[in-house]
């Protein structure tokens, strides 16, 4: 455990220290777009943030190659290898995407070439434990198909979830938590080293995540973009490629004792079959959910738009802070739910906890719809979004003498939407341009009215 964690502090400390001058260069490299109808933020922000994380991830792996007991890792299997150079061609079409906005297609082609490096390396579902079934042996075109498929929809879960800032990084970062303890679970209860591997890639996934974030928390200086949301959403599914289809159930001798027992003790090898949908949960739904809306209006199901999960959350009321921690929510929920399951299967307490933050989370949807508002004697006591909103008093008038005019007009002002600054456009008097100069160094902030 302590390789994994030093394997996991290393990696996040390149990651966090690169990020900076990984940012600069953006600006320089002009990897600042202008901002799009469907983009969140109001300022142009850099992208490339996956420069540094890819570094992240090689110092990781190389750090962990020189360590006494994960070494054993690289010399009995070759998938470190093999996710490395998946990884790197990723990690270029990504870079040269943020830059030059590469088609959609031509991506979906780089994503099938990198799986299919990984599969020719070694890094592919072998089989498959099927409930009632037991294990099936797959062919070699057969695990191919299943592994470059899973590859694909992981990284564009991943991808169409990168739409606030944190959101992406800090899913991936639970779920890839989650993951590491399921896998090094197998690994050292069970004693199976072929579930190391997928331990080591949860770790330094882990650590890329930690890494960047505090850089890309709201507000933003720095976005991941194409080459950081692709790469590690290829780690995660390399992750549950590598213990799904390398760990032999059998391995873990689970057939012995009544029918029941046996039951509750195949969960383990079931669950490999569920956590990577789980970990993937909420960005495979908005995945799901993108391509349905966008076909059933006639368009491509690569055309953008601002029908994502978390758009919704921020149109029905939710802070761009508040609509990040519920999506933090549920994933962890069902990442760590699942977890808890494979553990033990038979608690009924786990289950009902799950049922309990589930109704707690659906709470937590809906409270911008039932947002109180407090009497007159009790605003002193509550926070300010509960208060009732009063109107400034009009210069040279008698303090409180405010119309109910005035009071509409100003809560008018304030629901109105703002127009985003584009890059090098003044924002009126006294207000200067954003550019790239002015991302450098302190944020440029707009006035609000």
């Amino acid at each position: 455990m302590r390789e994994y964690l030093l394997t996991l502090c290393v990696t996040a400390a390149v990651t966090y220290l690169l990020t900076g001058p990984v940012r600069k260069f953006a600006i320089v490299a002009g990897a600042m777009p202008e901002i799009r109808a469907r983009d969140v933020h109001r300022e142009p922000t850099p992208r490339l943030g996956g420069i540094a994380m890819f570094f992240g991830l090689c110092a990781g792996l190389l750090v962990a190659d020189h360590l006494a007991n994960l070494n054993q890792v690289f010399e009995k299997s070759n998938e470190p290898r093999a996710l490395l150079s998946g990884a790197a061609l990723i990690w270029l079409i990504g870079v040269l995407d943020d830059k030059f906005e590469i088609d959609a297609l031509i991506k979906l082609g780089a994503q099938m070439i990198a799986a299919g490096v990984m599969v020719m390396q070694g890094l592919t579902i072998l089989w498959l434990p099927i409930p009632g079934v037991g294990t099936v042996a797959l062919t070699q075109w057969q695990g191919t198909l299943l592994t470059v498929a899973l590859v694909v929809i992981t990284i564009n879960a991943v991808n169409f979830v990168d739409g606030l800032d944190g959101l992406a990084a800090g899913m991936v970062c639970i779920a890839s938590a989650a993951f590491f303890m399921y896998a090094y679970r197998i690994w050292y209860s069970y004693g199976i080293e072929a579930a190391a591997p997928a331990t080591l890639f949860a770790a330094v996934l882990m650590g890329m995540c930690v890494g960047f974030l505090p850089h890309n928390m709201h507000p933003a200086r720095i976005f991941m973009g194409d080459s950081g949301s692709m790469l590690i959403g290829l780690v995660l599914a390399a992750g549950a490629i590598s213990v799904t289809g390398q760990v032999d159930p059998d391995v873990m001798k689970l057939f012995s004792g009544s029918e029941r027992n046996a039951v509750h003790q195949m969960v383990p090898v079931y669950i490999p079959l569920l956590m990577p949908l789980t970990i993937i949960a909420i960005p495979a739904a908005d995945l799901i959910l993108a391509i349905v809306r966008r076909t059933w209006r006639g368009q491509s199901p690569f055309a953008a738009d601002r029908g994502h999960l978390h758009h919704r959350l921020l149109e029905i009321g939710h802070s761009h802070s508040r609509a990040v921690l519920i999506m933090y929510f549920w994933s962890a929920l069902i990442a760590f739910g699942a977890l808890a399951y494979s553990v033990n299967s038979a608690s009924m307490s786990i289950v009902l906890g799950v049922v309990g933050l589930s109704a707690v989370g659906l709470v937590l949807l809906l409270l911008p719809r039932f947002t109180p508002r407090a009497p007159r004697w009790a605003e002193a006591f509550v926070p300010p979004r509960y208060r009732r909103r009063r109107a400034a008093p009009a210069p040279g008038a008698a303090e409180g003498a405010g119309s109910a005019e005035d009071a509409a007009s100003a809560e008018a002002a304030d629901d109105e939407p703002r127009a985003p600054v584009p890059v090098g456009v003044s924002g009126g008097p006294g207000v200067p341009g954003v550019n790239g100069a002015t991302a450098l160094g302190a944020r440029s902030r707009v006035p609000r009215g």
